[in-house]
């Protein structure tokens, strides 16, 4: 019998058999192939669903910066939240740490932190992306400080309040 498949409402495809709906395994994560002296360093963008406006207030704000406090295995150089996802620039201290720890722990701690709310969730896993040259971890650092103006929350990035790591004097 042929299989069907179908994408779930996280966009996570899905594969229907005569016998039951199962989730396709997710690939395998590359081990980190950069020389031990280069550091390693992630661009890291985290959704919820539905798309809201529920991370751009004080409360979430604070919530974030707690949470970052508590990964301490982690530098963060960066960080902007947006209404309804944040990015940001990390590097583990150890680069074994595993990126997937990292969002893990990122959206419970937040979570407790926050507290409770129904009208959204924080969408499975995240995007990450192993940036390796300086010229890459600048491209991305630029993008993510422009993320308010793009999507005409701001006229300048220095008005957006929910931001870490970008100095005001450029």
């Amino acid at each position: 019998m042929k299989r069907q498949g179908l994408v779930s409402e996280f966009g996570w495809r899905l594969t229907q058999t005569p016998y039951k709906l199962c989730f396709m395994a997710r690939p395998p994560r590359i081990p980190v192939m950069l020389p031990w002296e280069c550091k390693v360093i992630y661009f890291i963008t985290l959704c919820i669903v539905p798309r809201c406006k529920a991370l751009a207030n004080d409360a979430a704000w604070k919530a974030v910066c707690e949470t970052l406090g508590r990964l301490d295995k982690w530098n963060t150089y960066c960080i902007m939240t947006m209404p309804d996802h944040i990015h940001l620039l990390t590097a583990p201290r150890d680069r074994e740490l595993s990126v997937a720890a990292f969002l893990k722990w990122f959206k419970r701690w937040f979570n407790e932190s926050y507290g409770a709310r129904e009208e959204w969730r924080w969408q499975p896993g995240g995007f990450d992306r192993l940036l390796r040259t300086s010229e890459s971890i600048h491209e991305k650092w630029n993008y993510i400080r422009e993320n308010p103006v793009r999507a005409g929350l701001v006229a300048h990035w220095k008005q957006w309040p929910y931001r870490e790591g970008f100095a005001d004097d450029e």
